[in-house]
């Protein structure tokens, strides 16, 4: 786990020193990145001061922060709907509290000189990615929808791991790669590449679930609930600063994170912002049939063992009404 100097604010209201109870340790689940600038927006305009919160946000390596989570390390992480699924399934103490955005902002890519318009030209290609079976049930899935479900066995998978999708795309390591637009999209773009991209929510309903999220466990819901309240009241209106301020809250993260590429990350904010959500009523919220259509999906596809419990699995009970954000 890194903990970086600089990701450590400490805020108290009045000048009050705060208490143990009003500390909250959250976990990113990757590198500081425009994901993440409602966080460091609300640490850079004292929304967690305002809150009397004392707020440490740890870099730890990818894919961990649900473990932090679950073993009680930390009280928030941010994650994805998918883990939370997964965890569940495991019959971890787990809850998404809050939806950063409200839909899939990500889809597979590939160089226009590959001949994709549609899912079913995958036959044939080299698949990219981190070789999970989440990837794989995906293209299996957006395959079979589009038509071309008896030539899944045509794609051939490269396991990529962290490898980014222009540095591949260059190197011609794969031909199809599953990103996030915001991100490796518009770095893409920055980069000059002529690509082609299917966004998720126009190939499968199943495959339009939230992430990322942000996740407690019951025991901390159960144990210190207006704490959960206060710390998701500060984060909407980070979120919502950044949604309609994206320049500002990408310099608050450039502040924060100096050595991330500042054209990307002004592109990737403004672009985002076209994306997140505005209502300040809205923020946050989660819908039951996203986690019910997610969760029954993972099952009849085998990426968890046993069903759970959709209802259980979120709560919108702690985000701030509309006159609180």
């Amino acid at each position: 786990m890194i903990k970086r100097p600089w990701l450590i604010a400490a805020f108290a209201v009045c000048a009050l020193s705060a208490t143990a109870a009003d500390r909250v340790q959250v976990a990113l689940d990757w590198t500081p990145n425009t994901n993440h600038s409602g966080l460091f927006a609300a640490q850079a305009y004292g929304y967690f001061e305002d809150e009397g919160l004392e707020v440490e946000l740890i870099e730890p390596s990818p894919t961990v922060s649900l473990q932090l989570l679950t073993s009680g390390r930390v009280d928030v992480a941010v994650s994805m709907q998918e883990y939370v699924t997964m965890a569940r399934a495991e019959g971890m103490d787990v809850i998404s509290v809050a939806a950063l955005y409200p839909h899939n902002t990500s889809g597979f890519a590939a160089l226009s000189n590959k001949g994709v318009s549609s899912p079913a030209d995958f036959a044939g290609l080299r698949y990219g990615g981190w070789g999970s079976d989440l990837e794989t049930v995906m293209v299996q899935t957006v395959m079979k929808n589009a038509g071309a479900a008896g030539r899944v066995d045509d794609v051939e998978w490269v396991n990529l791991g962290t490898i980014d999708f222009v540095t591949a795309a260059l190197a011609d390591l794969a031909d199809v790669f599953w990103i996030y637009y915001g991100w490796q999209g518009v770095r893409a773009e920055q980069a000059g590449l002529d690509f082609v991209y299917l966004p998720l929510v126009d190939l499968a309903p199943e495959l339009d679930y939230y992430t990322p999220v942000l996740a407690t466990r019951g025991a901390t819901l159960a144990e210190k609930p207006d704490v959960v309240r206060r710390f998701l009241r500060a984060a909407a209106r980070g979120y919502l600063f950044a949604a309609t301020q994206p320049d500002e809250a990408a310099a608050a993260l450039l502040a924060a994170a100096p050595e991330l590429d500042a054209a990307l990350v002004l592109a990737s904010q403004r672009w985002l912002a076209d994306h997140s959500e505005t209502n300040p009523t809205r923020w946050g919220v989660q819908e039951l049939n996203v986690w019910e259509v997610f969760a029954d999906w993972a099952f009849a596809n085998g990426l968890i063992r046993t069903p759970i419990d959709p209802a259980a699995a979120f709560s919108n009970d702690y985000l701030p009404s509309g006159e609180d954000a």
